[in-house]
C-alpha cells in the first residue's frame, strides 16, 4: 500500500468513526445507482406474492362488528414458478467445457456447490421476480464457491442497457444492541470498465429502521467483514465477476430498466381473483355446516319435570353444534327447521378453473398444467407432448437466458481461477488465455417431458443407419453426450469391434462401418 493509499485509508476511517459517512434512506439514493425506486418496490411486492404473503381480510359479522381474518389462498404464484423451473432446469442438465483440465475443474466446482440443485431453486424465485445473479468467489480454503443473489439483493448501476456490467449486491444482517434490533447492510459495488478491469468497493451501513439502509460505518464494526478490503481491482479479465439471469421478454413496467420482469407483475389481478375465489369457497365450506334451528323450550326442562332425570331433558351430544337455540314458537308448536344451505361446489370450481386457465395463458403454460384436466391421465405420450407445446415454447425462451447466464458464470469462474493473487498458495489452479482462447461450453437440456424419447430414438436410429445423420450427432441427441464424449464412445466401440464381417449391417453401421454414414 502506498503512502497516498494509507493516508486515504486513515482519513476515511477517521471520518466514518466520527459519524460523517454517507446516509442512505433507500439503496437508490446512492448517486452511482441509476434505477427507478419503483423497480425495487416492484421486486419486493413480487416476493410477497411468491411467498404467499397477503394482508388480512376485514369483514363485518352478524352483529355488525368489524373483524379480521387470514385469507385462504391457493399459492398459485409458487406453483407456477415451481412448475416452470422444474421443466427448464433439473438434475438431468449436463455441462461440459472443451479441454480436459478446464472441464474437470468446472465439474468439481459445480459438484462442490450443488449447482444443479441450487440453480433450480433460485430459478424458481427468479421466474416470479424477474431475475437473479450468481457470483463466484474464493473462500479461505482456496475453493471456488458460488454466492446466490436474489432479485431483491441485486441492483444494476446503470439503467440504459440490457447487458448489466456493473451492479451493487446487498447483503443484510441483524444484530441485537442494547436490547434493540439493528440492521447492517453490506453494499458490494462491482464496476466493470467494459474492457479488462473490475473495481469492487465494499461499504457497510447501520440502521435502526428496517426500511432504511442507514449510516455508513467502518467494515471493522462487524467481525465477519473486518478482513474485507474497502476496494480491490481485478485486472486482465474479459467480463464482470457476476452472471445475471433475466427472464425473457421486455420489462413493460419500466422500459429503460435492464432488470427482467417476472410472472407476477402483469397478472396481479388474475392472482387476486384466484385467491378471492379460493377464499370465498373455503369460507362457504367452513360456514356451510349442518345447522338446525330448534325451539328454545326444547333446551330446558318443563316445570313439572324439573327434578326428573328421565324426562324433560333432550338428549344431545355435548360436542354437538348442529342445533341452534332460537326463541319460543308463537303457535305453540316446537320449532324444528333445517337451515343448512347447499355448498356451491360446481360454481366455485368452474370460476376457479377459469381464472387459473387465464393465468396459464398469460404466463405461457399449456392448458391443464395448473388447471384441472380430467382427460389428461388417459392421453397417450404423443397427445401429452402435443398438449405441452405452449409450455415447450415458453421453456425454449427461458433456456436461452439460462444458457447465457451459465456460460457467463463459467467464464467468470475460470478468470478468477487464473489469478494467483486471490489464492493463499499464490498459485492459480488454471492457466488460460480467455482473450485469445475463448471457452467452448456445451449445455444439454433433457427434453424428455416434451419429446417422446422412444419415438425419437427409433426415428433417429433409422436416419443414422440410412447414412443421413452422423453417428456422433445420434449419440449427442439421444444420450445427452458432449461432442467430445460422443467421439470417445465411437472410438471405444470401434476398438471393441475391430471386424464387422459377421455383424448385421445395422450394427456394423453404428460401429463405424462403411455403410453406416460418416462421422462428420
Amino acid at each position: 500500500m502506498t503512502i497516498r493509499d494509507k493516508l486515504h485509508d486513515f482519513f476515511t476511517k477517521g471520518k466514518l468513526s466520527m459519524g460523517f459517512g454517507k446516509t442512505l434512506a433507500n439503496i437508490t439514493d446512492d448517486p452511482r445507482i441509476n434505477l427507478p425506486p419503483s423497480e425495487i418496490a416492484r421486486i419486493r411486492d413480487d416476493l410477497n406474492y411468491y411467498s404467499n404473503k397477503f394482508g388480512d381480510i376485514k369483514f363485518f359479522n352478524t352483529k355488525n362488528e368489524q373483524r379480521t381474518r387470514k385469507q385462504f389462498t391457493l399459492s398459485i404464484t409458487h406453483q407456477a414458478a415451481r412448475k416452470l423451473s422444474s421443466v427448464i432446469f433439473n438434475e438431468q442438465v449436463t455441462i461440459s467445457v472443451a479441454g480436459e483440465e478446464i472441464d474437470k475443474f468446472i465439474d468439481g466446482v459445480m459438484r462442490d456447490n450443488l449447482f444443479n440443485l441450487k440453480y433450480e431453486e433460485y430459478l424458481e424465485t427468479a421466474i416470479a421476480t424477474g431475475g437473479f445473479a450468481i457470483r463466484p468467489y474464493i473462500d479461505d480454503n482456496d475453493k471456488v464457491k458460488l454466492a446466490w443473489i436474489r432479485a431483491d439483493q441485486f441492483v444494476p448501476l446503470q439503467s440504459n442497457t440490457n447487458d448489466i456490467q456493473s451492479a451493487v449486491i446487498v447483503n443484510c444482517t441483524t444484530r441485537s444492541e442494547n436490547n434493540n434490533t439493528v440492521w447492517y447492510s453490506l453494499l458490494e459495488f462491482h464496476e466493470f470498465d467494459g474492457i479488462s478491469s473490475e473495481t469492487i468497493t465494499n461499504e457497510l451501513y447501520r440502521s435502526e429502521n428496517v426500511s432504511e439502509i442507514g449510516q455508513q460505518v467502518n467494515l471493522t464494526v462487524l467481525d465477519e467483514f473486518a478482513d474485507l478490503p474497502e476496494q480491490v481491482v481485478i485486472s486482465d479479465i474479459v467480463r464482470p465477476s457476476f452472471a445475471y439471469f433475466k427472464t425473457p421478454g421486455k420489462n413493460n413496467q419500466s422500459i429503460e430498466s435492464p432488470l427482467g420482469i417476472g410472472i407476477v407483475e402483469n397478472n396481479k389481478h388474475v392472482i387476486e381473483a384466484i385467491n378471492t375465489t379460493q377464499d370465498q369457497f373455503y369460507r362457504e365450506v367452513k360456514l356451510g355446516k349442518k345447522r338446525i334451528a330448534i325451539d328454545g323450550t326444547l333446551m330446558k326442562p318443563s316445570t313439572q319435570h324439573a327434578g326428573d332425570d328421565n324426562r324433560g331433558y333432550p338428549m344431545f351430544d355435548p360436542d354437538d353444534d348442529v342445533f341452534m337455540q332460537t326463541g319460543e314458537s308463537k303457535d305453540g308448536k316446537p320449532l324444528l327447521q333445517d337451515l343448512t344451505n347447499d355448498i356451491r361446489v360446481g360454481q366455485y370450481s368452474d370460476a376457479l378453473q377459469l381464472f387459473i386457465r387465464e393465468f396459464e395463458n398469460n404466463i405461457g403454460l399449456s392448458q391443464g398444467t395448473l388447471s384441472t384436466d380430467a382427460t389428461k391421465s388417459t392421453k397417450t405420450a404423443t397427445e401429452v407432448v402435443s398438449d405441452n407445446s405452449e409450455t415447450y415454447r415458453t421453456r425454449s425462451s427461458y433456456i436461452t437466458q439460462v444458457e447465457k447466464q451459465i456460460k457467463e458464470l463459467i467464464i467468470s469462474i475460470v478468470q478468477l481461477a487464473t489469478k494467483p493473487e486471490l489464492f493463499d498458495g499464490a498459485q492459480a489452479p488454471l492457466s488460460v488465455d480467455l482473450i485469445n482462447e475463448p471457452l467452448e461450453i456445451n449445455l444439454h437440456f433433457d427434453d424428455g417431458v416434451f419429446v417422446d424419447k422412444d419415438k425419437q430414438l427409433e426415428e433417429d436410429l433409422k436416419v443414422s443407419v440410412a447414412g443421413l445423420m452422423p453417428k456422433k450427432q445420434f449419440l449427442m441427441r439421444n444420450y445427452g453426450l458432449s461432442e467430445e464424449d460422443a467421439q470417445t464412445w465411437l472410438d471405444e466401440l470401434q476398438a471393441e469391434a475391430p471386424q464387422t464381417d459377421n455383424m448385421p449391417d445395422t450394427q456394423a453401421g453404428m460401429l463405424g462401418g462403411s455403410d453406416g454414414g460418416s462421422d462428420e
